[in-house]
């Protein structure tokens, strides 16, 4: 049989300052437990600093998590180079002096005690991980902590991404280097199980479209198609009820700056 014309739709390429990706991260939103359990670690990490003072946000995004660390510091400073992430960031987080700059570029007036760095890694070359985490540590206040997040690469979400992009990222190799160059500090890294759950298969398949783009699929020569995606998500998503459930594990990488 002849593959129709719907069998050869491509997957997307989501821009993050269209209305498809606002669909998708929303949709995303919806049906994941991931806001409330990372928010829930995030402050348990805030409340146990020494000092609160100075919140870094590294790829602050739309700001719903730089808000929501708002609230234990006197004062926020937020690091986003997207113009149409910054204008919700700066309706979320109104009080942050907002940097538009890259991680690269960026200027930080001042240390902070949390330094937050959370899903930006994949749109940095691995080879540049090390310069840039290195450099949010230099912003990292003595005795306060950096926190780099990312997916894990064993996720069924990371795997997905990998089985359709070869895309694999994994924080543990950066740990080992952090470790090597930075032998003074103290690391840690930790695993949070969270879950993206549906009823509804086009929604599941929507917010896996969401999840493959990561910063290779741009590149391949051939997407992958929106039929193999959803066979994908069938074979491997589907609940005893019926539903849909996509995990996708983040690692947590806690850098704890020595003290001068």
């Amino acid at each position: 049989m002849e593959p129709t014309t719907t069998d050869t739709v491509p997957v997307r390429v989501l821009d993050v300052s269209g209305a498809d990706y606002r669909r998708a991260f929303e949709l995303f939103l919806a049906g994941t437990d991931e806001k409330p359990r990372t928010h829930a670690r995030l402050s348990e990490i805030a409340a146990a600093l020494p000092q609160r003072r100075v919140l870094l946000d590294l790829g602050a995004g739309e700001g719903r998590t730089t808000a929501h660390l708002a609230r234990s510091f006197d004062r926020v400073i937020a690091v986003e180079p997207s113009a149409a992430m910054r204008e919700k960031l700066r309706a979320a987080c109104p009080e942050a002096l907002v940097l538009p700059e890259p991680i690269d570029r960026a200027r930080p007036p001042e240390p902070a005690d949390l330094v937050h760095l959370s899903h930006v890694l994949y749109y940095v070359p691995e080879g540049d991980w090390l310069p840039t985490v290195s450099r949010a540590l230099d912003w990292t206040a003595p005795g306060g902590a950096l926190l780099v997040v990312l997916q894990n690469p064993d996720s069924p979400c990371m795997r997905m991404a990998e089985h359709f992009t070869g895309a694999r990222y994994d924080l543990r190799p950066l740990l080992d280097r952090l470790r090597t160059a930075h032998p003074a500090h103290d690391y840690a890294l930790e695993t949070l199980a969270l879950h993206y759950r549906t009823p509804h298969l086009g929604e599941a398949v929507d917010v896996a479209e969401f999840m493959v783009n990561v910063a290779d699929l741009a590149t391949l020569d051939a997407r992958p198609t929106r039929a193999a995606l959803t066979c994908y998500v069938r074979e491997h998503f589907t609940q005893p009820d019926g539903s849909y459930a996509i995990g996708h594990t983040q690692d947590m990488l806690i850098v704890r700056r020595a003290q001068a």
